[in-house]
């Protein structure tokens, strides 16, 4: 593969985990606002909106991880 070829797919992988890394982070806003609504409300949050987050939020730094690799080899590349 060329470094071209190898560069347009690096960028098309990012651009993807972008978008990825954005929907999680509004499937994750619904369950951070019921915990921040909890926490001023000084309740205890719902267990369900704690395995969310936790979950989105695990998946994000997963991703983000992913992405930043992605990026040291394109730019190694150029």
């Amino acid at each position: 593969m060329s470094d071209w070829n190898k560069k347009r797919k690096l960028k098309k992988e990012i651009k993807l985990c972008m978008q990825t890394i954005n929907e999680m982070e509004r499937k994750r806003s619904r369950s951070q606002s019921a915990l921040v609504q909890a926490v001023l409300l000084q309740e205890t949050p719902d267990e369900h909106d704690v395995e969310w987050f936790n979950k989105y939020t695990g998946e994000i730094t997963s991703v983000r991880n992913h992405m930043m690799e992605l990026q040291k080899e394109l730019n190694s590349l150029q």
